[in-house]
């Protein structure tokens, strides 16, 4: 009989991506810890999964731009030695372009996507490393990549996660911890509702997405990008990033900027 997988606690639990997370891990015999703002919807994915796949589900209603709220779900996630996975999937999208000039909207989602991944990153990390095992999924994004004037800050708040990420798996993978970066394209989620008249070609639903996101995981992948056919293209990326290293900081200027 297969050992028990543990206790998974997943954020934005209450729709999209993170909804969709909870069923496969409740499907893989995961017990839940489910972070959300909808209470509702919350109670409802509860009942449901507890039924359908004979797990324990538990609920967090917290809003994790909240101090209060986050401080509550780190708690938590400290506390219980049963917890061995984290699913890093709240996030939000606003504030439009930097010259719009929405910076409570910027803040509000930097606060989301930055501030409370980092912070439940590195609680997950703290615990688990303790306890030489463990893993910790962060839901980044494809626009990681893209520079978008229409949405500077979400897309950075996305390079941030993915830096983050590349930097954690060098501390905790020594330690018997496993880290994951999914970077998925556009996804048929409430953020984009009907495909926001995208084409259809470059949207993927969020089923889909999940499971692609979960094969990565169980092939130990770092960074999962579900849509990238020939993954030796992030992988040349990765190596370029790699090789400027030494030149990065040294104790002249270059040339080009020198006095004639």
């Amino acid at each position: 009989m297969a050992a028990h997988p543990g206790i998974a606690l997943v954020t934005g639990a209450s729709s999209g991506i993170g909804e969709i997370y909870a069923d496969r891990l409740a499907r893989r015999g995961y017990d839940l810890v489910l972070v959300g703002r909808n209470a509702d919807k919350l109670q409802d994915l509860a009942a449901h999964l507890a039924a359908a796949h004979n797990v324990k589900v538990e609920r967090i209603v917290a809003d994790l731009g909240d101090a209060s709220g986050l401080a509550r779900v780190e708690r938590r996630l400290e506390a219980d030695p049963a917890i061995t996975l984290l699913i890093n999937s709240a996030g939000l999208i606003g504030g439009g372009p930097l010259s719009a000039g929405q910076l409570d909207d910027l803040t509000r989602m930097l606060n989301i996507n930055v501030v409370a991944l980092t912070r439940l990153a590195a609680v997950a990390a703290k615990v688990f490393a303790a306890r030489g095992k463990g893993a910790i999924v962060n839901l980044a994004s494809a626009m990681a990549f893209i520079d978008t004037p229409a949405a500077a800050a979400y897309a950075a708040s996305k390079a941030y996660v993915l830096n983050l990420s590349l930097s954690l798996d060098l501390d905790v993978k020594p330690k018997g911890v496993q880290v994951q970066a999914v970077l998925p394209g556009y996804t048929r989620t409430p953020m984009i509702s009907d495909g926001a008249g995208l084409p259809a070609e470059i949207v993927m639903d969020a089923d889909a997405m999940v499971d692609a996101a979960l094969a990565g995981f169980d092939a130990g992948e770092l960074v999962t990008i579900p849509s990238l056919e020939q993954v030796a293209a992030y992988d040349a990326w990765a190596e370029r990033r790699v090789a400027l290293r030494p030149h990065l900081s040294l104790s002249k200027p270059a040339a080009r900027y020198m006095a004639a």
